[in-house]
Formats: C-alpha cells, sequence, structure tokens
C-alpha cells in the first residue's frame, strides 16, 4: 500500500452542531493524518463549481444550497490508501446503512445532511484538494 492524500469536508450540518474535534478525532484514530485544513464559508457559485459533476441530478441545486448554508471545514488527509481508508471512516452516504463506528452512524442526519464528504478516487482527490488548497498550504 502506497501512502496518498485524499480530500474530505465536514460539512454545514456537521459544523453546525460543532462536531468538527469529534469528527477529526475518528479520522485521526483510523490512522490517517489531518496535513491541511481550513474552515470557510462556500457560495451556492463555489459549491457549484466544486459539485458540477452532479449538475444533471435532481439534488444539485438543493446540494449547492445546502453546502452554503454554513460554515465547512475542508480537510486533506494523508495516509496509507487513504481514499479508501477515508470512504471506510466515513460509512455509507445513508447513515441508517452505516457501519456503527462510523462518522455517519455516528453523526448524520439523514442521507442529506450526511455531515462529510470524501473523494472517491485518488483523481478525485488530486482535483478536489486543488480547489480547496495550494501547494504551500499542505504541510504535511
Amino acid at each position: 500500500m502506497a501512502v496518498q492524500r485524499t480530500f474530505s469536508i465536514i460539512k454545514p450540518d456537521a459544523t453546525k452542531r460543532d462536531l468538527t474535534g469529534a469528527i477529526n478525532a475518528k479520522i485521526e484514530a483510523s490512522g490517517l493524518r489531518i496535513v491541511a485544513q481550513k474552515r470557510l464559508r462556500l457560495t451556492e457559485a463555489q459549491a457549484g463549481v466544486f459539485y458540477e459533476v452532479h449538475r444533471e441530478r435532481p439534488f444539485y441545486g438543493e446540494l449547492c444550497a445546502f453546502m452554503a448554508s454554513g460554515p465547512i471545514v475542508a480537510q486533506v488527509l494523508e495516509g496509507e490508501n487513504a481514499v479508501a481508508a477515508y470512504r471506510k471512516v466515513m460509512g455509507a452516504t445513508d447513515p441508517a446503512e452505516a457501519e456503527a463506528g462510523t462518522i455517519r452512524a455516528e453523526f448524520a442526519e439523514s442521507k442529506g445532511e450526511n455531515s462529510v464528504h470524501g473523494s472517491d478516487a485518488p483523481e478525485t482527490a488530486e482535483v478536489e484538494i486543488s480547489y480547496f488548497f495550494s501547494g504551500l498550504e499542505l504541510v504535511g
């Protein structure tokens, strides 16, 4: 296994409930390192660019509005097979289907307000990381 990086967002539903620390603790307990992190607020237009891949899906507008509804925490995580490792820690998109102990099983409020986003492939992670972070901000 190779050390790789992946991208994470702690979404507005979780930041509103002050869960950043609890989510970070789960990330770190899984063996992933947080190598960059910042709290910011997206506009709907910025969320739209980030989620462009979903533009044709019926939930796109609602997703963009939700992601602009409050602060997010953008993160770069690093570790062995980080993309797959983080997806396992996140759990299934629907918290009712998420494995016990995962972030979504413990913190998500619904399938739409599911507390976290994570990259689905190394190539996606590269694109998502570069949307939020410059190389100077990745301090490993």
